[in-house]
């Protein structure tokens, strides 16, 4: 019943379109493409009034006024109430947690082990997985996926589109960030022993990063024969002490944060805190080491332990501080096992943030903080050809993503 009341309403909103979405199946035509929008946001300035975002052979090559902006004669208007920028979704673990939540389709963490930076979300991910094209319709465009919280190290992150056949198809970053957890989750459950307290955890963490040191020093050992053998585990870590690659550090406590900045000054790395629960409280210690927060969902569950400080108002309260801040889904422990970005982002605007504010924790401010704002997350010449049209303010419940392009090509002509 969902997916008809949505399609009615879909259809009801047909008149804000100027021509005919066509089907996900259907091939580019190679025709520009125009969006216009009754307010169209730019997320490089202020939001555009009867504005008009021109995209050819994928690319963004111009936005502005529909007054300044002539159209090619052959190109395909698409029209809509509110245009914004594909939405991101921060830190999701879709595409390897998938929508039937059964053992064959949940490898978002292996609990063999406390520690494997090495496990590759390339490896896992499934750019077919149901969830994804569900987030899609909602106008997320992007997201940035991997292995869940809950290890120590659980392995690697990575950011993709919401299309494609084959993860190549997908993939924007094929590594971002090594996904660790501090607190509480990174403890064992029945299946492990170590860490038990979070000085092990740690400790753990930093006798890894010193190992690692020394093995790159043993790597630049003029003598071959003296160099140690290829080492997956210290590659990954020695791409996290060379700046290669940030630690995401999933953690709640502000004692846990507070250990994750020590570290991360005392090997020079580069650090983003991720769900960060009591980041209000220690605000302006992390404003000085100068690290991002990829806040937990608006919608996250609270009540006692890790999360019983959890606030509406974290996102609003780090970026009154200066600190950069984007949202996220999360992790879903409940079918259909996934939160959806943009009503985190309209919570959020509930609590203290303006629309544009938090508008940008999904847009602009996502992707600089992911590294991939040269690709995504804004409207301006160059970027990737990635828009979400709305028949109303996103924000607004009853709204309706009534369009998703990606890359220059419609992708989604309804919102499940």
């Amino acid at each position: 019943m969902a997916v008809t009341r949505r399609h009615a309403a879909v259809v009801a909103a047909a008149g804000l379109l100027a021509a005919c979405l066509p089907s996900r199946a259907a091939e580019p035509d190679g025709r520009p493409l125009a969006i216009r929008g009754e307010t169209v946001y730019t997320m490089t300035g202020p939001p555009i009034t009867d504005g008009v975002v021109l995209i050819v052979d994928g690319k963004i090559t111009s936005v502005g006024s529909a007054l300044d902006i002539p159209l090619p004669p052959a190109a395909r208007v698409l029209t809509g109430r509110v245009v914004t920028p594909g939405l991101i979704d921060a830190h999701t673990v879709v595409g390897l947690s998938g929508f039937l939540n059964q053992e064959q389709d949940q490898d978002q963490l292996d609990k063999g082990e406390p520690l494997q930076p090495e496990l590759r979300a390339i490896d896992s991910y499934n750019p077919r997985e149901r969830l994804i094209e569900w987030l899609r319709d909602f106008g997320i465009t992007t997201i940035h996926t991997g292995h869940a919280p809950g290890g120590l190290v659980s392995g690697q992150t990575m950011v993709v589109k919401t299309v494609g056949q084959t993860v190549e198809e997908a993939t924007i970053l094929p590594v971002a960030m090594v996904a660790a957890t501090l607190g509480e989750d990174s403890r064992p459950g029945d299946d492990r022993k170590s860490p038990g307290t979070r000085s092990k955890a740690v400790a753990m963490l930093r006798t890894e990063f010193v190992k690692t040191q020394d093995y790159l020093r043993k790597q630049d050992l003029a003598d071959p024969e003296k160099r140690p053998d290829r080492d997956l585990r210290r590659e990954t870590f020695a791409d996290v002490l060379r700046g290669k690659l940030p630690l995401l550090v999933t953690v709640n406590r502000a004692t846990d944060i507070d250990a994750a900045l020590r570290i991360a000054a005392e090997f020079d790395i580069r650090l983003v805190l991720d769900s960060a629960a009591e980041a209000y409280l220690i605000a302006d210690r992390i404003k000085a080491a100068g690290v991002p927060v990829i806040v937990h969902p608006s919608m996250r569950r609270g009540g006692m332990g890790e999360t019983e400080n959890i606030s509406f108002e974290t996102a609003a309260a780090l970026r009154a501080k200066g600190i950069p801040v984007a949202l996220q889904s999360g992790f879903e422990g409940y079918v259909p096992k996934t939160r959806v970005a943009l009503f985190e982002a309209a919570i959020a605007a509930a609590n203290g943030l303006t629309t544009e504010q938090a508008l940008a924790t999904i847009t602009s401010d996502a992707a600089t903080i992911l590294g991939v704002a040269d690709r995504v997350g804004s409207l301006r010449p160059g970027l990737d050809g990635d828009v979400a049209i709305f028949d109303g303010d996103p924000f607004e419940y009853t709204t309706h993503c009534i369009g998703v392009v990606i890359d220059g090509r419609v992708v989604g002509d309804e919102a499940h």
